[in-house]
């Protein structure tokens, strides 16, 4: 019964985010249309701003939903937002002008940007006390997964791209009633027999009781972290065009970038849980910043890059994760959900400032070598992040409900 139970967490919560690759995707793969069939008087500045606006949607969700999720418990805020998000992307095709597009957007992105918190926060309560960091990068590879089968369907749709966003929005609603149905309660504190909400969570707990250094440098790693993962996913074809290499080749090192990346979520987590991690967080970051300034130097073997560009993916995406998996080894059972949704929100504006800022050096025609440069600092940043956060006690007793311990050992 209790496997069962912590079976259903672990794949609900990994279709969650699941969604939010596949949105991330469809987005950018329905943008070139969009400009095109000039969809809704649609220029290449609207696409930037619902772009953005989008991400500035779910960096906000991502911050509303911690303390929500602290004080109610995980499951019904999850299902309503999924609910949201789901909604607004069916209907995102249908709007007839640039500006209804946009405030869609911004509402889908409410919903996604709180769906990945909660579901982390989930995954981490349903683990052993020793296994947090190892269940966050297990989630994460869904990310991929899901941009992986965007991609797929918009090669199949091409001008169809109104189809991403049916099948998109569609796949949440299909999920939902397994939610309602099979999704247990994992926060223990939240919600009690009586269904009376915990007491409320408040930001500044994240700042009091020795958590300030933590908090601050979970921030700082988490924001650096999504700047080299989205500035890299957005323009790395781009880079290695300027570097000489062809278009052809280019778009292959954007796949292999990302198979690395899935490599590095599978084995990251486990090193971390096993080895420590505080050290584990800051050998992925210093590799990655290494390995991205070894990029700026022109290699003329397919074979050479083409590795390096693997073991780049493995140490810059699973660095990333792994901030989220600090969050359940640093703050106690009731602040875990505000203090995740406040890594994620931070987070998302290094995902803003990632691409554009690497837009701006391709702009002024700095791209290479000065892009894998923006990304080499960005990871020793983190690494010096990290650094500053003391490393975690023994996970508190508050932090494994006593059911789900047992159930996850």
């Amino acid at each position: 019964m209790n496997t069962t139970r912590n079976k259903w967490i672990v794949a609900l919560c990994w279709l969650t985010v699941v969604f939010e690759g596949f949105d991330i995707v469809a987005l950018s793969a329905s943008i070139p249309q969009l400009l095109d069939t000039a969809h809704a008087g649609m220029t290449a500045l609207d696409a930037t701003f619902i772009a953005t606006i989008s991400l500035v949607g779910v960096g906000a969700g991502a911050v509303l939903i911690g303390p929500i999720s602290d004080r109610y418990g995980r499951r019904n805020p999850l299902m309503v937002c999924i609910l949201i998000f789901s909604i607004f992307t069916i209907i995102f095709p249908l709007m007839p002008t640039v500006g209804l597009l946009a405030a869609v957007r911004m509402i889908a992105g409410l919903g996604m940007g709180a769906c990945m918190p909660v579901a982390l926060t989930m995954m981490q309560e349903a683990a052993a006390a020793n296994a947090r960091a190892h269940s966050s990068t297990i989630t994460m590879t869904g990310y991929h997964v899901g941009a992986v089968a965007a991609s797929l369907f918009a090669i199949v749709a091409h001008a169809d791209w109104h189809l991403l966003f049916y099948i998109g929005g569609a796949l949440g609603l299909v999920v939902l009633p397994f939610m309602w149905f099979k999704l247990p309660e994992t926060h223990a504190v939240g919600i009690k027999q009586t269904g009376a909400p915990a007491p409320k969570a408040r930001m500044r707990e994240l700042f009091t009781g020795g958590y300030a250094r933590s908090t601050i440098g979970l921030w700082i790693a988490a924001f650096m972290g999504l700047l080299l993962v989205y500035g890299l996913n957005t323009w790395l074809p781009q880079l290695m065009r300027g570097a000489g290499y062809n278009v052809a080749d280019s778009l292959v090192l954007l796949l292999i970038l990302n198979v690395g990346a899935i490599a590095g979520l599978l084995l990251g987590g486990r090193i971390a849980d096993k080895r420590g991690v505080k050290g584990t967080t800051m050998f992925w970051f210093a590799a990655a910043a290494v390995l991205l300034a070894l990029l700026s130097i022109r290699m003329e073997s397919q074979m050479l890059l083409n590795g390096v560009v693997l073991v780049t993916g493995f140490f810059v995406f699973c660095a990333q994760v792994l901030v989220y998996g600090f969050v359940g080894y640093i703050y106690p059972k009731h602040i875990v959900g505000t203090g995740m949704g406040m890594v994620a929100g931070v987070g998302r504006l290094g995902a803003i400032a990632g691409p554009g800022l690497t837009g701006l050096l391709v702009a002024s025609g700095h791209a290479y070598p000065w892009g894998f440069y923006l990304f080499a600092g960005a990871a020793l940043l983190g690494m010096l992040a990290v650094a500053m956060i003391p490393k975690p006690a023994a996970v508190p007793e508050e932090n494994t409900g006593p059911e789900l311990a047992k159930t996850a050992a």
